[in-house]
């Protein structure tokens, strides 16, 4: 009998769905940041859920007000991958029943003041009794229709961008990063993206999971994927590279642009957001691959070495 250690989340996730109903409004069930459903007055609706967990998300030494800002910021990061606009959240807190009524509140005001900042409405959830602290997020966002923005799509000879920079987010930016919700907005209005996804796995996982939705190969130039002065910082055996590779957590914006539209894309960004914006690479045929290119022109295959929970 398989364990889920042996499986992986993917291969897990592989043989589950398929069991799963769906209804007739459903355009897009699991295998993206968000379920899409047909809505109506023009808009699509988007379903994203998510959970942090004390041990897993974060420690017990935590900022409470923190844990609250990143349940949130986590699923806001799926809605800016769809290129949509957030609107209502619920909350299932799982917590043990000796944990102290002030760090949940404390929780909830970081989860309050994210929501605020977003325009979010908190309409509801569940508590239970648990061993540690959990706080599990439902995400409901809307896009126009049959304009979100999805893993699948990346064209070949498209330009492979990411936002920010990337690793070492361990030393903070796991709790304190903006989720890319007007950038993403931006780049579905203006028809610019072919496919986009958000960094949450690390660069490697992520970009595998558009290689594999889009049946297209991919390859990187490792010296241009931006490594994020925190890892500097990191008291680590693995390189740079390998933690803005694999660390996770980052949670920009990883997308493809048509070669035809890179300088205009390029020119204009620049104009319009102060975040930087990176072009790491291209999109070439399938199978499914990914290629990185070293510093001395050396091409290897990138291992599927990324994070995926039950085999961490």
């Amino acid at each position: 009998m398989s364990t889920l250690r042996q499986l992986g989340e993917r291969e897990l996730i592989r043989r589950l769905t398929p069991k799963l109903p769906l209804r007739p409004d459903v355009i897009l069930g699991t295998g993206d940041d968000c379920a899409i459903v047909r809505g109506e007055n023009g808009f699509d609706l988007l379903y994203t859920t998510d959970a942090v967990i004390e041990g897993r998300h974060f420690i017990r030494e935590s900022t409470p007000e923190l844990i609250g800002r990143k349940a949130v910021a986590r699923a806001l990061s799926d809605i800016a991958a769809m290129g949509g606009e957030p609107v209502h959240l619920l909350v299932n807190l799982v917590a043990n029943p000796n944990e102290t009524l002030e760090r949940i509140e404390r929780v909830y005001d970081g989860l309050s003041r994210m929501c605020a900042q977003h325009g979010v409405s908190v309409i509801g959830g569940d508590t239970a009794s648990g061993i540690a602290l959990e706080l599990h997020i439902f995400l409901t966002g809307r896009v126009p229709s049959g304009r979100a923005l999805r893993r699948q799509g990346a064209k070949i000879d498209d330009v492979i961008y990411v936002t920010g920079s990337l690793g070492g987010s361990i030393r903070g930016k796991h709790f304190e990063f903006q989720p890319r919700l007007a950038e993403g907005r931006w780049l579905r209005e203006e028809n610019f993206a072919n496919c986009m996804i958000d960094l949450s796995d690390g660069l490697a996982t992520d970009l595998r999971h558009i290689v594999v939705a889009s049946d297209v190969s991919a390859i990187i130039d490792a010296t241009r994927i931006p490594v994020s002065p925190d890892v500097a910082q990191l008291e680590s055996v693995r390189s740079p590279l390998d933690h803005a590779l694999l660390d996770g957590e980052d949670f920009e914006l990883l997308f493809t642009v048509p070669d035809c539209r890179q300088s205009e894309f390029e020119a204009v960004w620049a104009k319009i957001f102060d975040l930087p914006v990176t072009a790491i690479g291209r999109i070439g045929r399938g199978p499914p691959n990914i290629q990185i290119i070293d510093a001395l022109g050396l091409t290897t295959d990138l291992p599927d070495a990324g994070f995926e929970h039950f085999r961490a």
